[in-house]
């Protein structure tokens, strides 16, 4: 099961954010969306992801942050086992 956390912020501070989300390493998919609700970009984050892989995904974040004044990432994460 997973857990669904919001936060809502500047565009400024979207790609920040985004990569202390994948550094966090307990993150499943990330959904970016506009002040409206409406999904700008969603991917998944898989574990052990390189940045390689991701780096792509972060010049994309990079880009949509210069042109969403507000926007809410939706962090799906993996629920913790005791």
């Amino acid at each position: 099961m997973a857990i669904k956390e919001s936060f809502t912020l500047k565009g400024e501070n979207l790609l920040r954010k985004v990569k202390e989300l994948i550094e966090e390493g307990n993150i499943r998919r990330i959904t970016v969306s506009d002040k409206e609700g409406k999904e700008l970009i969603t991917f998944p984050v898989t574990i052990g992801v390189v940045a390689a892989v991701i780096a792509p995904v972060l010049a994309a974040v990079g880009a949509l942050a210069a042109f969403v004044g507000e926007c809410t990432i939706t962090v799906e994460r993996e629920e913790e086992t005791t």
